[in-house]
Parts: C-alpha cells; structure tokens; sequence
C-alpha cells in the first residue's frame, strides 16, 4: 500500500481529513525547502504538494507564478527537486509527497528516468496540470511500473461522462479545484463544492482533495467538513514572499498557518 493511501486511511480510521500544503520547492532558496517540509509535518501536515519551478505556470496565478521566478533564479530544476525530496526521505520515512508541476521539465529528463529518479527519491506522487489522462497512457504506464500515483484535476466546469473517466484513470487522490481561475483567486462556495464532490463520489473510492480559495483556517474548517483532504498554496507562497528577505522565519511563520488550520479542522 502506498503512503498516500496509508495516510488517507489512518485519518479516516481517526475520523479527521487531510492537510495538504503546497510550497515550491527552491522558493526563496533551495536551502529553505527540506527545513520548511519537516516544520510543515510538525505542525499537522499530512500530505504534501512539493512544486516544481516552472517558466510558464499557466494554471497558477501571480503568487505561485512568483514563487516559480525566486526558485529559478537559483536555476533550481527537477533534479534539484527530486534531491530535495531524497534528503527530506532521511529524517521522513512517512509523509506522502507529491510532485506538482507542468509537463515539459519531465519531458525533457524522460519518463523512464523521471519515474525511476522519483521512485529513488521517495516521490509517492505526481500531480502535472497541463497532462490529461486522454493523453497520459505512456506517463501512466512508467508510473505505475515505479509505485507512484498519478493524481488529476477535476474542475467545477468537467462535465459528469469526463468526472467518470478522471476517476477512472486517477490514483492516490483526487484533486478538485473549488474555484473557476487560476489559484489564489475567487472566494469559494463551499456548498456548490460539496454539490460537485457528491457527484464524483459516485465514481470513484478515492480521497478527494480540494484546493484553490483556501485561505484561512474558517475556510480550511469549512470544507474539511464536505472533503477528504484540504489543499492550501497560495497563502502560504504568500507568506514566504513576504519574508524573503528573513528567510530563518519562513519554517515557523508558514507552519504558524498550517498549526491554525489544523486545529479548525479537527476542533
């Protein structure tokens, strides 16, 4: 059984939903990223969204687009990422963490040899936004060989014939995006949430996370009651542009935000 799925199941046996932050790895240094992981851990993390900097976050809005330039002005790459995750893997031998990011930078390593490098790595799972599971047949296929899940977007907008293909083609997760936009945009209707995660529970027995709008601990709390798993990104990304010039702050001010949330979700 993988990481993923243990964790999931050990939160349900509880009776308790998963935190699932996000962060870029490299952002604002590389040297930041493996001590902002295990602080994030310590302060309720369940499962964690490691981001890999790209030139072109089409998905992502300006906070997490920003996050993208301070790592790569560090020239920080996918191999870099992947060593970030291998030393984590030493002090963490539990924590799920998945790789989210876009295409290209995979492409050029190669699928055989991302999938092998990440499975050396610890990497329990891939989350690659501009990667439909229409066209992701040879992706999947290396990532299945190497035990690592592939996790999809579903969006208020996927019509219900496509939600069932989705979670057809889907491990690990699901992760649903709560809000139309890029993340770090709209305000979220936690109803109309719940409305669309009633319709992709009768397609699949996986965990479905949601993300996007999630800004606060009221709003993590609120839709930890209609979810299985709560993503949070862009206020944390925030909060580490916001001290980018004290980065020894960063491990405890981010996981001072994911302590609070963690707290209105399980209170």
């Amino acid at each position: 059984m993988s990481r993923i799925s243990t964790s999931f199941d050990k939160l349900k046996a509880e009776g308790r939903k998963a935190l699932i932050p996000y962060v870029t790895a490299g952002d604002p240094a590389p040297e930041v990223t493996v001590k902002l992981l295990h602080a994030m851990v310590a302060a309720g993390a369940d499962v964690i969204e490691l981001g890999v900097p790209f030139s072109d976050p089409m998905a992502d809005g300006p906070v997490i687009q920003l996050a993208c330039e301070r790592a790569l002005t560090h020239n920080t790459c996918l191999l870099d990422v992947l060593a970030m995750v291998a030393e984590f893997r030493q002090d963490d031998a539990d924590t799920p963490i998945v790789l989210m990011g876009y295409l290209n930078p995979i492409e050029v390593l190669g699928y055989q040899r991302f999938a092998e490098e990440a499975e050396k790595a610890g990497v329990d799972g891939v989350l690659i936004v501009d990667l439909p599971p229409e066209e992701s047949t040879e992706f999947n296929q290396q990532m299945r060989k190497h035990a690592i899940d592939t996790i999809y977007l579903i969006a208020p907008t996927t019509e219900e014939s496509r939600v069932k293909y989705v979670c057809d083609h889907g491990s690990g997760y699901l992760y649903y995006v709560s809000v139309k936009g890029v993340t770090g945009s709209a305000s979220l209707d936690v109803a109309s949430v719940s409305e669309k995660l009633s319709i992709v529970r009768k397609y699949t027995n996986l965990p479905l996370g949601v993300g996007f709008g999630i800004k606060d601990a009221e709003s993590a709390a609120a839709v930890s009651q209609v979810a299985d798993g709560v993503i949070v990104g862009s206020v944390l990304v925030n909060k580490i542009a916001e001290l980018v010039k004290d980065q020894g702050r960063i491990p405890e001010d981010v996981s001072a935000i994911i302590k609070d949330m963690r707290n209105a979700m399980d209170s």
